[in-house]
């Protein structure tokens, strides 16, 4: 009987992702293997392992981001699940409340109508259709790219069990005092007029006008100049301030000035936030329209003025010449009076960044505005500690634990409303009648006023998207209910994510975890790389760099792309390589065509005995490339589990193919390819060791490379009886199988070969001849035979290495010497080589390699170049000089 079913491999001369990969992934569906089973006591493996994936936008599309993040999860719940550890690998999706409105909005708009038009209730229905038609896309989008999460168990953040969950956490914070309503600055968006967050705004360098403008003293004895580059904002101004230090200004402080066009008194105050070497020196204090202004402004009582309004238009307190303008037409009006006056002393180009709403594309303003705020202060203190503790580690550690605790050490009170109408609106109630607030959650609301009996309207806005996703790891799994899921599976594991959200959902998720479960939400935080566009810009749509995975899964498959981004990444920012997703598509193919050997000759060299094989257990002697394969297995096993487990995921990518590639496909399969294909010979031990191999790397690849390994297990004749490979249990490495006497003699073979292989490049010989050599050298007594197959060379072998072969009647004189492991090979006439041309090409070489020299010492007799070029470059000669003169010696 053949190993395994042998016409279709010989068929199936190339891995084809697009014929293997749906129908793979519907074998693990089909399986139940994603949704885990409950954890058996006293098991070591059985201890649970769980990840919640960041939840991707419910209208989003998978992008490189999604896929990076993606994969470098589903390496870590792969390999788990295969130690037999219940692994549940939590999934859904976020509500996104302002991406989402934007994009219904912007539809409503094609068909001629709003938001405003349907009404609340409606455009919330509105909504829930889009999000049935749109909301499953970027669900089997992460099924392409091979995620095994829990589909099953699939969570939304406006799930009505998830809504209960943070209207309970809103409450709660409440009643402590945490919750609050406040005038404050906040990010405000005249484009969809809400307050936005942190990660909704995007810096944009823009070159103003910096105005020098002068104020006048109220006392007659002069003016002080401020600089701005917003002169419309200078209408709400209250103050101005100065450095205590700067000696320009020091007897003005307590004086007044006057704003000019408006006649406001100013008074000068001293604090030592204003940084002397900006502009003037002196600051206009506009604690309206400025998030740094707002807070020096509270510390000294000053008032508050707003002039420019949510519609992004000046309001009646910029005054009636003012009022009405948009803020580029209220700047230019602003300017031109200023000059009337003669009131600009002066102007420059100012190139800065600038905030813009990322939805809206408008300018942000700063705007104080009536919100609820949570005070984070008393949170932070906890989640500084789980970081201190080692509670919650960060990998690599620095710099972005230092990222995390700077936050939170410098945490201000959190806007977490916002005037939307798609979210979790408030749990909040007023009473217009009497000025009451009531906030309870929705299944306990008031029906009318406790005090005044009157009725009551619900607060409109909703919360920030990001106050949900803080409770993901833990509401997910049905809390605040003491569920089954979350007893087996929180805390969480890990949470891998990218560096722009860790003081947005990292930070905020282990200070709700700790504040409303008593834990720390995950233990580990690996930091992954962004994806940049090839030419380093950001991907995006909209500057045409973006780079679509999907495409990417066409065109070279899923575990390519897989292999591909992972083995590219690093906890650094990194350009799209294509050639390392090709590298991957180019391992698949090395991986199945590899297998197809082992499967069809190691099959039928076993027979019958070919189901069970796995490594040989006979004794007696073992060939040389047995022992060594044997060996390097176990360290590979070894070292891949110790990277992947250490989130060092791109070395473990790398590491990977070059087992594989290198050590399993060049050399192992190439050396024992005689023993193979010798038919009359015993093939047993060779096809059991070569099909043992191939079971173990199939078995630590498959994280990485799920699909195509999942698919050659299935090749397997007992595959139905030992099951998927994605729960094939994860072996312990061996070190009793480490054979050092067999990794040196294997490695002595690798660089006799590869020296001789390049000797044969240099002098160009035919592919097809066989040279002629003497073998001097100790170590190779059971593989000269080896050196010379693969060399292609026909040697006369001196082990003893003394020469004595040579001293023979009529022996011929080599013509070249090379240099292998324990000696040395001297390369002897033949008629393959032409040595009349030979020494041609290596005078003509001799004479490139001394014009190099030359040029490199006379760079470096130059005292100019040597004392006024970088170091590294005079280095970087000095090495080449080294390099040249070596190849000339070689020469």
């Amino acid at each position: 009987m053949s190993l395994a079913r042998p016409d279709e491999l010989r068929e199936r001369t190339r891995y084809e992702p697009s014929e293997v990969e749906r129908r793979v992934f519907a074998r693990w569906e089909e399986a139940g293997i994603f949704r885990p089973a409950p954890a058996a006591s006293g098991d070591e493996d059985s201890v649970p392992f769980s990840i919640a994936i960041p939840p991707p936008n419910v209208t989003g599309a998978l992008h490189m981001g999604h896929a990076l993040n993606g994969t470098i999860q589903d390496v870590l719940v792969r390999l788990n699940r295969m130690r037999g550890r219940p692994t549940k690998w939590v999934f859904g999706t976020d509500h996104a409340g302002i991406g989402t409105q934007v994009q219904v909005e912007r539809a409503l708009l094609e068909e001629g109508t709003s938001r405003e038009e349907l009404g609340r209730e409606a455009f919330i229905e509105r909504v829930w259709e889009w999000r049935a038609r749109y909301g499953g896309t970027i669900v089997e989008q992460y099924k392409r790219l091979g995620a095994s999460a829990d589909y099953g168990d699939e969570r939304f953040t406006m799930d009505d069990d998830y809504a209960r969950a943070v209207a309970h956490v809103f409450v709660r914070l409440f009643e402590k005092g945490l919750i609050y309503r406040d005038n404050r600055l906040v990010n405000w968006d005249p484009g969809t007029r809400s307050a936005l967050s942190d990660l909704e705004v995007e810096q944009r360098e823009v070159e103003d006008t910096l105005y020098s403008i002068d104020y006048p003293l109220a006392s007659g004895s002069g003016s002080i100049t401020i600089a701005t580059v917003r002169p419309e904002t200078m209408l709400a101004d209250t103050a101005i301030a100065v450095n205590p230090d700067d000696e320009r200004y020091t007897r003005l402080v307590g004086e007044t000035a006057v704003l000019p066009l408006v006649g406001r008194r100013l008074k000068v105050i001293a604090d030592p936030y204003v940084d002397p070497q900006f502009g003037t020196g002196a600051l206009k204090i506009t604690p309206g329209h400025d998030p740094n202004d707002f807070e020096l402004g509270r510390q000294h009582r000053l008032e508050e003025i707003t002039v420019i309004g949510e519609d992004g238009r000046m309001t009646e307190a910029a005054g009636p010449r003012f009022a009405g303008l948009d803020v580029d037409e209220a700047r230019e009006a602003v300017v031109a009076a200023l000059r009337e006056e003669g009131l600009i002393s002066g102007t420059e180009p100012y190139v800065h960044d600038v905030p813009h709403s990322h939805r809206s594309g408008r300018r942000i303003e700063p705007l104080i505005s009536l919100q609820w705020f949570c005070d984070m202060e008393g949170l932070a203190q906890p989640a500084i500690a789980a970081v201190g503790d080692g509670r919650v580690r960060f990998h690599p550690d620095k710099p972005w634990s230092g990222v995390y605790l700077e936050w939170l050490k410098s945490i201000r009170p959190w806007c977490v409303s916002r005037q939307l109408w798609w979210g979790h609106q408030l749990p909040v109630w007023y009473c217009d009648e009497c000025d009451e607030t009531f906030v309870a959650e929705p299944a306990n609301a008031p029906e009318r006023c406790g005090i005044c009996g009157d009725e009551l309207r619900r607060d409109p806005d909703v919360l920030d998207t990001w106050f949900s996703s803080a409770l993901w790891p833990f509401a997910t799994l049905g809390w605040p209910e003491r569920t089954p899921e979350l007893a087996t599976f929180y805390p969480t594991n890990v949470l891998s994510t990218a560096r722009d959200i860790i003081f947005l959902w990292v930070a905020r998720m282990v200070m709700m975890g700790i504040e409303f479960t008593g834990e720390v939400p995950f233990a580990d935080v690996p930091i992954h790389s962004v994806i940049q566009a090839p030419d380093g810009r950001r991907m995006s749509k909209s500057l045409g760099t973006g780079i679509d995975p999907l495409e990417e899964i066409d065109r070279y498959g899923a575990d390519a792309v897989r292999f591909g981004l992972i083995a590219m990444a690093s906890s650094q920012d990194v350009r799209y390589s294509a050639d390392r997703v090709a590298q991957g598509r180019d391992l698949a193919n090395k991986l199945w065509n590899a297998s197809r050997l082992v499967l069809l000759q190691a099959g039928e060299a076993l027979g019958e005995g070919a189901a069970a094989a796995s490594f040989p257990e006979t004794a007696g002697p073992q060939a040389p490339e047995d022992g060594w394969i044997l060996s390097r297995l176990e360290r590979a096993q070894e070292r891949i589990t110790h990277l992947i487990d250490g989130f060092e995921s791109a070395q473990a990518a790398r590491e990977l193919y070059a087992f594989v590639w290198a050590e399993v496909c060049d050399w192992y399969l190439e050396l024992a390819k005689p023993r193979l294909y010798d038919e009359p010979a015993d093939r047993t031990q060779v096809a059991a060791t070569a099909l043992g191999v191939l079971r173990r790397v199939l078995v630590f690849s498959h994280p990485i490379l799920p699909f195509v390994t999942e698919e050659i297990w299935s090749l397997f004749p007992d595959a139905a009886e030992r099951g998927l490979l994605a729960v094939e249990r994860w072996p312990t490495a061996d070190p009793g199988r480490i054979d050092e006497g067999a990794e040196a003699e294997i490695d002595r073979v690798i660089g006799a070969v590869t020296a001789l292989r390049r000797y044969r490049d240099e002098v160009e010989a035919p592919a097809s001849a066989r040279l002629a050599g003497r073998l001097e050298a100790g170590g190779y007594e059971r593989t000269a035979a080896q050196v010379e197959r693969l060399a292609r060379f026909d040697l006369a072998v001196d082990t003893a290495g003394d020469g004595a072969q040579a001293n023979g009647a009529g022996a011929p004189s080599p013509i070249a010497s090379v240099a292998v492991p324990g000696g040395v090979v001297h390369v002897l006439p033949s008629e393959a080589l032409d040595l009349e041309a030979m020494a041609r090409r290596r005078a003509a070489r001799r004479r490139a390699r001394e014009d190099e020299i030359a040029r490199a010492e006379g760079r470096l007799a130059n005292r100019g170049f040597v004392e006024k070029a970088p170091a590294r470059v005079v280095e970087a000669e000095r090495e080449k000089l080294a390099r040249f003169k070596e190849e000339l010696a070689g020469l």
